[in-house]
């Protein structure tokens, strides 16, 4: 029996996560207490995902309401499994700039003591199984806002001649930058993934995500830019852009693309591993763009006001440079741009989105 454990299943790139894998022949134990929940509100909890995962996957599927903060159940389920562990994805996490300055403790303990519980438990129990952290660009902090920015009509765009026209690469510092507190704790969990892997020869990678998005995201105001766009667009509720005139770049990965991606490590897993991963220039789009294609989708107009003041260390220009990792594996590609996200998060969501305005 091989087994994949995957924190935060109930999540848009858990759940991706635990169906891929359960569809390649491996048990799922997925961990997810839907702390989004608690995070976000009851709109954003991930109970209809993990209903949803359990009736399509069946007992190929074992749910596990547990904290990955509890270093003790976190060991137990490492050691009741152990040698028969075959990969750990971690995508458990508390991702909201906002909420961590709200709350430090809490975010510091979720994202970098959770990832330490994971970490030593996959060294006692399970050395030989990739681990695959899901780790965030803002682990750079606002650096990428130095980068000489050119305001174009609808967007902000880097200088065609600078070396990062093509994307940001893994060697931008982690130094000397206004992280945010959420920033900070990835930062700590990342370079933990790192030094577990590089000091213990374990196989890990951090994966550091821009914008991950797909239909399964039960997105907010403060988290899921595209689904909340989206979901706003569709109900008529409310959306606020904030800073930058709406010109601020993202570019947005699929979840399948990044479930493609870890599928590729997995397969022949490499030690300490950093990659910048997102759409890259196949995949990207401002506020004011998402905001056009999303009316476009819906034949609807979003109720949408600006603020001035944006949101502390938050990027007015992000495109990742997806390089390093496709070198490595060079079947890796792209299959989702954003209109295509867009009107896909549009046509599973619709149905839902629109009885909960009943």
């Amino acid at each position: 029996m091989s087994i994949a454990i995957i924190t935060g299943s109930a999540g848009l790139i858990g759940s991706e996560a635990s169906k891929f894998f359960a569809e390649k022949g491996l048990e799922i134990v997925g961990i997810d207490n839907d702390m989004r929940r608690i995070f976000f509100g009851d709109d954003a909890s991930t109970t209809w995902n993990r209903q949803r995962l359990e009736s399509s996957l069946g007992k190929q599927y074992k749910h596990l309401d547990l904290d990955i903060r509890d270093q003790e159940a976190i060991a137990k389920l490492f050691q009741d499994y152990s040698k028969d562990i075959a990969l750990i994805v971690h995508t458990a996490a508390q991702p909201s700039h906002d909420w961590a300055a709200r709350d430090p403790h809490m975010d510091f303990t979720v994202n970098a003591n959770g990832t330490l519980n994971l970490l030593q438990a996959t060294r006692d129990f399970a050395p030989q199984a990739p681990f695959i952290f899901t780790s965030t660009n803002k682990v750079y902090g606002d650096t990428p806002n130095r980068l000489p920015l050119i305001e174009q009509e609808t967007r902000w765009e880097i200088d065609p001649e600078h070396t990062y026209h093509t994307g940001i690469r893994e060697d931008m510092s982690i130094d000397q930058t206004t992280h945010s507190l959420f920033g900070a704790s990835k930062v700590a969990a990342d370079v933990l993934v790192q030094e577990y892997g590089r000091y213990f020869q374990i196989p890990t990678a951090c994966f550091r995500g821009g914008c991950l998005t797909g239909p399964n995201h039960s997105g907010t105001q403060l988290h899921g830019f595209l689904a909340y766009l989206m979901k706003c667009t569709v109900t008529g509720k409310p959306y606020t852009v904030f800073g930058y005139k709406g010109k601020q770049v993202r570019d947005n990965i699929h979840s399948a693309d990044l479930i493609n991606a870890f599928d590729a490590f997995f397969h022949a897993p490499r030690v300490a591993e950093v990659y910048n991963t997102g759409g890259g220039r196949y995949s990207n789009c401002s506020m004011l763009e998402a905001i056009k294609i999303c009316q476009e989708i819906t034949g609807k107009a979003l109720n949408w006001t600006y603020s001035e003041t944006n949101r502390i260390g938050d990027h007015i220009w992000w495109i990742s440079d997806n390089a390093k990792f496709a070198h490595h594996y060079p079947n890796w590609k792209h299959q989702y741009d954003v209109p295509q996200i867009l009107r896909e998060i549009y046509e599973f969501n619709q149905e839902r989105w629109e009885k909960e305005t009943i």
